[in-house]
């Protein structure tokens, strides 16, 4: 199976490496989108091989108990509201999720995690509560834990449950990667 290589440079520049393709130069390159729309596209079938064919709920989510080796990376498929845990190459987790609505639309491309904050409030939206915040861009876009209604309904955000949300904050480091795919 095609894997998804990531490369952090000395510089600080993130780069994506697909075997056979152009490195991506930015974060929301068309090479990047391509790239995170594919990992999302693998992670769907290793979601099959993990953790058989099961289906998830709004506000569900599935945790393995092996922890897998090998550094982290968060695979978002918007087209199926789920997102996606990798150590390695092993998919460890999956949730629900719900991204943003239509007219705030969640980015696509590859993003570093920027900033990490357990009890952060929005500064755009009246200090909405943004518990385990992951900033992934500068205009305040994030992972955070938040309402799941089972659609996109987010201002741009990538809401999660909360437990997996906590989880997830666990498992991850500023620099780790998250390829957001259509």
């Amino acid at each position: 199976m095609k894997k998804l290589a990531l490369v952090l440079a000395a510089s600080g520049a993130l780069a994506l490496c697909v075997p056979f393709a152009p490195v991506a130069a930015s974060f929301e390159s068309v090479e990047a989108k391509e790239a995170a729309t594919d990992a999302a596209a693998l992670a769907n079938q290793d979601m099959l091989e993990a953790f058989g064919d099961k289906s998830l709920k709004a506000g569900q989510y599935l945790w393995r108990d092996e922890p897998g080796d090998g550094d982290p990376r968060v695979v978002i498929s918007l087209s199926d509201q789920l997102a996606f845990l990798y150590k390695g190459s092993t998919l460890v987790a999956v949730s629900t999720i719900s991204s943003g609505k239509p007219g705030k639309d969640t980015p696509t491309g590859v993003f570093p995690i920027l900033e990490k904050q357990r009890f952060h409030k929005s500064l755009k939206y009246e200090n909405a509560p943004m518990p385990f915040m992951q900033r992934i861009d500068k205009y305040g876009i994030a992972l955070h834990a938040g309402h799941l209604p089972g659609v996109p309904a987010s201002h741009g955000c990538v809401r999660l449950p909360g437990e997996f949300a906590a989880k997830l904050f666990r498992v991850t480091e500023v620099g780790t990667p998250v390829y957001i795919g259509a």
